[in-house]
Parts: C-alpha cells; structure tokens; sequence
C-alpha cells in the first residue's frame, strides 16, 4: 500500500507524491515512449539534412525494415514494393520509427509492423492525407498478416487511391 509524506515549510503543509515502490505509469507505454523518441530524432534528422538527403528518406526505411523481425520484414518489404510500383510519386521515409510514403511531406500511408507495439498482427495505415474517403464512414487502418495476390491487389488499389495524384 502507498503511504504519503506530510512535510511543513514556513507555516504550510505540503503533500508529497505518494511513496510506492512500484514503477509508476505516466500514461504511455515505453514502446510509445520509443516511437516518440524516434520521431523527434526524424524531425531533427530532417531540419539537417540537405535538400537532396531529405527528399530521399528511402535509405532509413530500408534499414528500419531490415531490423524488423522475418515475418513483419517480409510484409514491409511487399509493401514497400507495392507502393514504389503504384504511387512513384510517394516519397519514402519513416515516421515514428515505422516505413512510410508521404505527399508534400504529409504522410499518406503507413507500415506498423506487429513488433512495433507487440500487436497480435501487422498494420496497413492511411492518414487524413489519404484521399480514401468514401461517404460518412470509411477504414484507415488494416490488419495484414500475409500477402496473397488477392491482398497485394487490394494493397495496391488502397494505395493508389490514397496516393490521389502523388
């Protein structure tokens, strides 16, 4: 059980933190204390780069996808391909430290790989800069756990749409 310290300073009392021999959750887990970590390292990353280094960003999400376990690897990597073959006008780079293609630096869509946040499967996402809208409710994000030529197709129809005129 947690216990509390009262302390006196010039006439006031103050509560301290409760004493717990726990570790204490701050609201996000270190998996998303990681991505975080790793976005502000792309963010910095990318106000050095020259212009030329920013706009290929393909390098860091090869690596990123190299260091994913065999069975995220082989999705991103079909992925990957897909989208280099339908939208040629995404530019790669990673965002959170996750394969991503984005349009005028906004990003379109996106590989979570189930390792990422130790997830049951891996994720195909789209972001508002998708232009996947379709009514007054459509999906953004898909579970993939294998790439068949019925999934690839839908992979590459998802992402042809989302890429608009990238």
């Amino acid at each position: 059980m947690a216990t509390t310290k009262t302390t006196k300073t010039a006439g006031t009392a103050k509560t301290a933190k409760p004493a717990t021999t726990a570790k204490s959750y701050d609201g996000f887990t270190e998996d998303e204390r990681e991505a975080m970590k790793e976005r502000a390292k792309e963010l910095k990353a990318g106000k050095s780069r020259s212009p030329r280094a920013k706009a290929d960003g393909e390098a860091d999400l090869l690596a990123k996808i190299a260091e994913m376990p065999d069975e995220d690897r082989v999705l991103a990597e079909g992925v990957h391909a897909l989208v280099k073959k339908v939208a040629p006008g995404l530019t790669a780079k990673t965002w959170y430290g996750m394969p991503a293609y984005a349009r005028d630096g906004k990003v379109v869509v996106f590989f979570q790989s189930a390792a990422k946040f130790k997830a049951r499967y891996a994720t195909l996402g789209f972001n508002d800069a998708a232009t996947l809208d379709d009514g007054d409710m459509w999906p953004t994000s898909f579970a993939l756990t294998t790439l068949t030529p019925a999934v690839e197709a839908r992979i590459a129809a998802l992402v042809e749409k989302a890429a608009g005129d990238a």
